[in-house]
């Protein structure tokens, strides 16, 4: 794949709270695209530490930060299948980041069902950078929560966010 050969592209998560793993992702996919959209997936069975629009703005945040000039970074929320987000979003693949054997064994398996709900919609896998391989947004709640420092596992300004939030 040359740089740039996939227009927009796709990347969801439940981004609670937004970590320097998926700043990674987002950094890394904009290489490839001139339009990254990021996908909040909204679950009513699950509550979230952040709010819906708490995450778009720590996303929208994160998102100019990570992007190189002449990339639009949009983000959306969706309820339903990521691939049906993905095409509702004019996208031509679905990024990925994968931090080790387990996540590909469970990607490859969502690959799959993906193309064949929708062959004309790729799937991009992005391993994780090494320094961020091992971040998971569940255990930065859960540190944070126990009053951990998180600020190796966040940006500044989600860590202030963080703070924040677990003050109230």
């Amino acid at each position: 794949m040359t740089s740039k050969n996939i227009r927009s592209g796709f990347y969801s998560g439940s981004f609670d709270p937004v970590t320097l793993g998926h700043a990674d992702v987002m950094a890394r996919a904009m290489q490839l695209v001139d339009r990254l959209v990021i996908g909040i997936g909204v679950h009513p069975g699950k509550t979230p530490l952040f709010t819906v629009d708490e995450r778009i703005d720590m996303l929208k945040s994160e998102g100019a930060r990570v992007a190189p000039a002449g990339v639009t970074v949009e983000v959306v929320t969706f309820a339903g299948l990521t691939v049906d987000a993905a095409r509702d979003a004019g996208c031509s693949a679905i990024f990925r980041g994968l931090r080790d054997g387990t996540d590909l064994d469970y990607e490859m398996q969502m690959c799959g069902m993906n193309g064949a709900m929708a062959p004309d919609i790729g799937t991009v896998f992005l391993p994780a950078s090494p320094g961020v391989r091992h971040i998971t947004a569940t255990l930065v709640r859960q540190i944070a929560q126990m009053g951990g420092n998180v600020t190796s596992f966040v940006s500044a300004d989600v860590a202030r966010r963080l703070a924040a939030k677990l003050k109230k």
